[in-house]
């Protein structure tokens, strides 16, 4: 699908990556950004985009967001603390935001669709994960969910003639990142107090990161290359760093030297995979390699988060 001269909705587009996406978008496309401005700021939608601000699940601004001159959907929205205190509810609001925005779409006859996926899908995997590993355990709500709107899309695309580009995230980083992330959780505990900074965990959980905007070039790209009825492809990077390592990389950057303390076990917290790397053989296939490692990742957004004066 060529991303030029289209109507292109972008729900939770005022959000983390749907802003950067928007961004990048609304050049050259007429963008429609529907939020109900929980997490995603008003500030961060493009001037030339058009902003409904509203809870999907209403029928007021999925009308409003998604008609019949929609040519695709970028679906973002959701509830993304992996760790929420509401589970359930996590759980059933996902699945319904994602439900209500497919069936919106087939009623308007709007068939292409992207879906932000996670890497939780894949629980405890082996390493490097790739797409096409199974059987898919997720130990988090949140993974679950991820999985439930995952089959969704499946059955759009195989019962409804839609075209699905699907994204298994690795972790995300850059600009607007905000609190509930590891790096902003770090400046945050470290501008409150310089000299010691709590882990949760033993600190050497180890995951792949990667910058937004290698993120959004890579959708972009996969968007315009794949074209299978259901697409589904891992972005990450092939290198991995430590929760430690990034403690290090935000007190460098902060001249800092804090004393470390852990709070033990394993992982973070209920439902966290301590490590994880996904497979990018397959974007890498379709002519799409990331360049730079988890640590550059890491310590650029590091510096930009600073340098906005994050909060």
């Amino acid at each position: 699908m060529n991303l030029s001269g289209k109507r292109l909705c972008i729900t939770g587009g005022a959000g983390f990556v749907g802003s950067h996406l928007a961004d990048r978008l609304v050049a050259d496309n007429e963008v429609v950004v529907v939020d109900r401005l929980g997490n995603g700021r008003r500030e961060w939608v493009p001037d030339d985009a058009e902003l409904v601000e509203g809870d999907l699940r209403e029928d007021a601004a999925v009308t409003e967001a998604i008609d019949e001159d929609t040519d695709a959907v970028f679906h973002f929205a959701a509830d993304k603390a992996v760790d929420s205190d509401a589970p359930n509810e996590q759980f059933r609001l996902n699945t319904e935001l994602t439900a209500t925005v497919l069936e919106r779409m087939r009623s308007v006859g709007c068939k292409h669709v992207a879906f932000t996926s996670s890497s939780t899908v894949y629980g405890e995997a082996p390493r490097p994960t790739p797409e096409d590993y199974a059987p898919l355990e997720p130990i988090s709500m949140y993974g679950a969910a991820k999985l439930a709107e995952e089959s969704l899309l499946s059955v759009y695309a195989n019962s409804h003639d839609f075209q699905v580009w699907n994204f298994r995230f690795a972790n995300i980083v850059g600009p607007r990142l905000q609190l509930g992330a590891v790096i902003p959780d770090f400046i945050h505990k470290l501008r409150d107090d310089p000299s010691e900074l709590e882990i949760l965990g033993d600190g050497r959980q180890e995951k792949s990161y990667m910058h937004i905007d290698d993120c959004i070039d890579a959708m972009c790209y996969v968007i315009e290359n794949a074209d299978a009825a259901m697409n589904t492809y891992n972005l990450g990077t092939r290198t991995t760093t430590s929760v430690r390592t990034i403690a290090d990389i935000v007190a460098a950057e902060m001249d800092l030297d804090p004393a470390y303390s852990f709070t033990g076990g394993d992982r973070g917290w209920v439902g966290d995979v301590p490590r994880m790397r996904l497979s990018v053989e397959k974007l890498a296939g379709l002519g799409w390699t990331p360049e730079g490692s988890s640590d550059d990742a890491v310590r650029r957004a590091v510096r930009e988060l600073l340098a906005a004066d994050f909060e």
